[in-house]
């Protein structure tokens, strides 16, 4: 039983429908997954004039109900399964007012589904601007339902689609909008005895999509393949009619109720701008430039919040050491857990401003003029366009866009794409890159405007790009297929970006980040801990013993005594001796046995990393406990040489392994669920791993 009514979003791509689930829900909103399968379910909720609080589905985008990818199959089956936990009471159909025959065909399958529909015109001040005049009224006569105005980019007309939704009164009205039973009659008739159904395109439906329904059973499935092949039924002459009859309803919907006051086509803004923008030359000069910008911004805007960040975490560091009685809940607190945070949440507004930069540029529309870009370039290394959106969307996380993978039709292209996705420099490498380039890249600006440190962090970022494409490369020539990639996109027109979407994705971004980044580091800050702070047998017990000896007492005051027992324990400890251990394997690279625990934790997510560090260096003795983790780890000297540990050429060479490395729990087990197979998060693991160690010690060698 229900407990809330469902209201489900449905739409084209670029219609604005993102837009309006953000308008009607704001900031109370979730993703989770559709029942069975790996697509993303983004759900929020919202109140109408009355008080009832209703919940918003929205539903990925499609331009029919006939799905080209796993995420496009995902909205039949939730309209038309009413059992699906999602099966909404009303359907909100959301169309480009300024390309209605188009995002009407989508209108006419759904309302012939039998659901309770509303058609909401979105982007009606472009129509007005572009001289579309469309009669609403006229059109609500002509469809026998609800049409309601809006431009959601201005929040205009969202009260009036809550009414709409309010007083909605079901299928009192609403027609069929063609004769669906005369394309198949008999196939219709004999797959509804069969199911049970009483909707005649829900079973039209079925025949053309049941190898991909979930809520069919194998002997359902097989029992329409048998009424198919009895039927003599063809799914593609049978689409190719109904679309025709579709359109042809539409037109003279159309006819009635819209009109073009211009005849002149003019070249719009957008495509005055596209000139210089989707230049062959100029394009990519650009684009570099506004990546150039981007970097050169995070790093000058964020290092205010950043300082006052630290202050803040080592002020409470310095509170707990005063005010809590010693001993090992508190150091447990202080050295494990609250060092273990400070170490990332200093890196929020530099998460916050890079999420901030994808949002504005996605917004603007100006994302889709990059991944147009860069079809002619992804072909040439063996991979479909469409390539270009995970890997676009794999600056934020691979995770989200290895998923986007699924809209690639090619199994070759899909398959290269997950396999180089997590090349590209993800957000969970920026706490890491802009730690080491603190550290080891000095503040200097060049030219008056040019920050070095932003040079070197658009540096891995563009070295990532660089690698994922070149890999791709190589695999075009391991991987076999026969079948041909395509790429079908709309260039949506140029919009200035919606401030309270960039404010939502900026909120969400860090919420993640900080949630989920934020329990496995308090975890592992607990466990690692633990380990640095106990060791097998009495070697604590011998090491204190050692320095009661008037050898030492004599030579060393009692601060540095402390600082010389707490480094050695550090090392005699089980996470110094599982460090030492490896350390000969990643010596050649310019990593001690520190970091080396550093690889090993962070292979349960990288940004575990700087956590290590902070937990590391506030259990040792190198730096006094109430230091920032930046300042701990500059002034961190080698024991062998005396030298500092992160010198230029270990801190890039550090860079270099974190780049390429897979070092996400959470990517390879998406890349399984994606693949349906084991050996490839495996091939991905070990590819990826041989890679880091290769341009890692290539680096230290060069700049040493």
């Amino acid at each position: 039983m229900k407990s809330k009514k469902i209201v489900a979003l449905v739409g084209n791509p670029n219609t604005g429908k993102s837009t309006l689930f953000n308008a009607l829900t704001g900031l109370n909103q979730k993703v989770g997954n559709f029942p069975g399968v790996t697509v993303d379910k983004k759900l929020g909720y919202t109140k109408l004039a009355d008080g009832e609080s209703i919940e918003i589905v929205d539903l990925p985008g499609t331009y029919s109900l006939y799905p080209k990818s796993a995420d496009e199959t995902i909205v039949f089956e939730v309209l038309s399964d009413k059992k699906n936990p999602s099966f909404p009471d009303v359907v909100v159909i959301v169309a480009d007012a300024t390309n209605l025959k188009r995002n009407l065909l989508l209108y006419t399958q759904i309302a012939d589904l039998g659901i309770p529909t509303i058609l909401a015109l979105n982007m009606m001040d472009l129509a007005q601007k572009s001289h579309i005049d469309i009669d609403i009224n006229t059109l609500a006569k002509r469809l026998n339902i609800q049409v309601v105005a809006l431009a959601a980019r201005k929040t205009q007309g969202i009260e009036e689609l809550k009414k709409a939704i309010q007083y909605q009164t079901g299928l009192a009205q609403q027609l069929p909008t063609i004769d669906v039973e005369s394309i198949a009659p008999q196939l219709i008739k004999d797959i509804s005895n069969l199911l049970g159904l009483s909707n005649p395109y829900i079973a039209l439906q079925i025949a053309h999509q049941r190898e991909n329904l979930k809520y069919l059973t194998k002997e359902q499935i097989n029992k329409v393949d048998e009424i198919s092949k009895e039927n003599d039924f063809h799914t593609q002459k049978a689409q190719a009619a109904e679309t025709i009859a579709r359109y042809n309803f539409i037109n003279d919907v159309l006819i009635d109720s819209v009109t073009y006051t211009t005849v002149a086509i003019e070249e719009s803004i957008s495509n005055k701008i596209d000139h210089y923008l989707t230049h062959k030359i100029w394009g990519f000069a650009i684009f570099i430039g506004i990546l150039f910008a981007i970097f050169q911004s995070i790093f000058a805007w964020s290092e205010y919040p950043m300082m006052l960040i630290e202050t803040l975490f080592v002020w409470l560091a310095e509170l707990g050491h005063n005010n809590l009685p010693p001993g090992v809940l508190t150091n447990l607190l202080i050295d494990g857990v609250l060092a273990g945070l400070s170490g990332v949440m200093v890196f929020i507004p530099q998460i916050a401003l890079l999420f901030a930069f994808i949002s504005i540029l996605e917004d603007t529309g100006y994302m889709s003029r990059v991944t147009f870009m860069m079809d002619k370039l992804m072909r040439k290394v063996g991979l479909n366009g469409k390539s270009v959106v995970p890997l676009i969307g794999g600056l934020a996380c691979a995770v989200p866009a290895i998923m986007s993978a699924r809209t690639i039709e090619n199994w070759k292209d899909r398959m290269i794409t997950i396999m180089v996705t997590p090349l590209v420099g993800c957000s969970a490498r920026l706490p890491i890159y802009t730690l080491l380039i603190s550290l080891v890249v000095p503040k200097t600006m060049v030219l008056g405007f040019i920050n070095l440190q932003g040079l070197a962090l658009m540096f891995m970022y563009l070295l990532s790009i660089v690698m994922a494409v070149l890999v791709a490369w190589i695999m075009k020539f391991i991987l076999k297929s026969k079948l041909r990639g395509y790429f079908i996109m709309e260039l949506p027109v140029y919009r200035m970006p919606r401030w309270n979407n960039v404010g939502i994705t900026m909120y969400e971004s860090v919420k993640t980040f900080v949630t989920e980044a934020g329990k496995v580091i308090i975890a592992v800050s607990i466990i690692l801990w633990v380990l640095a702070s106990y060791g097998p047998g009495d070697k604590f017990e011998k090491i204190e013993a050692k320095y009661q000896n008037t050898t030492y007492t004599s030579k060393y005051n009692t601060d540095e005594i402390e600082k010389q027992i707490a480094s050695e324990k550090l090392e005699n400890s089980y996470a110094g001796i599982l460090g030492k251990s490896i350390e000969p394997a990643i010596k050649p690279l310019g990593f001690d046995w520190k970091i080396g625990i550093a690889l090993i934790t962070s292979f349960a997510a990288r940004e575990v990393f700087v956590g290590t560090m902070a937990t590391l260096y506030s259990v040792d003795g190198d730096a006094d406990k109430l230091d920032s983790v930046r300042e701990k780890m500059a002034v961190a000297k080698n024991a062998n040489t005396g030298l500092p540990v992160f010198t230029i050429a270990a801190a890039f060479s550090l860079m270099m392994f974190y780049a390429f490395a897979m070092q996400c729990m959470s990517t390879m087990a998406v890349v399984y669920r994606e693949t349906k197979n084991i050996k490839w998060p495996i091939i991905q693991f070990v590819y990826m791993l041989v890679l880091a160690y290769a341009t890692s010690y290539v680096t230290y060698i060069v700049l040493s």
